[in-house]
């Protein structure tokens, strides 16, 4: 195969385990983000460092209690040598969490700084870092729940998104 269409789908496929991570967050969901990194994966992020498996169980205990989180991506550079791969991925992380008698919205942005590698023909994480360019915390204000109580609102491990016969007209 050419080695710039290689290269291409490679930088699609990291992209997409990019995205399938943020979904892992958002939905609570640990088999799917333990199955995107490799056995021997690294994962720093100053608090917490460690093995991929350790890091997986501190952020799910970590994410349980928020009554809700959103991971949006955002520049995202891929340079690809061979099987190995080094993403600077942008990111924009919010967190709703219990505080007092209501809730704060935890706004993080910063950037992952990866390394990938392809076994086998695949694309998973071998290390994974997290800097934190800026965050922002104030206390949430949720009029849209309030004048749309019958909006459709996304969930964790019951989430629409795992029920694909649910994107059909009744």
């Amino acid at each position: 195969m050419d080695e710039r269409v290689d290269a291409l789908l490679a930088k699609q496929e990291i992209y997409e385990l990019c995205c399938r991570y943020m979904r892992s967050l958002d939905r609570l969901d640990k088999a799917l983000l333990l199955s995107l990194f490799w056995d021997d994966a690294w994962c720093d992020y100053g608090f917490t460092r460690g093995p991929a498996g350790d890091f997986a169980q501190y952020c799910i205990e970590a994410l349980h209690n928020h009554a809700s989180n959103h991971h949006m991506l955002g520049n995202t550079l891929i340079d690809i040598e061979g099987d190995e791969g080094f993403g600077e991925v942008y990111f924009n992380a919010y967190h709703k969490v219990p505080a007092g008698d209501g809730f704060e919205d935890v706004i993080i942005a910063g950037r992952y700084l990866d390394r990938y590698e392809r076994r086998a023909g695949v694309w998973k994480f071998a290390y994974r870092s997290e800097w934190v360019d800026f965050s922002h915390t104030r206390s949430s204000n949720d009029p849209y729940f309030e004048q749309v109580p019958d909006g459709l609102r996304g969930a964790r491990r019951d989430d629409a998104v795992y029920e694909r016969a649910r994107r059909y007209r009744p």
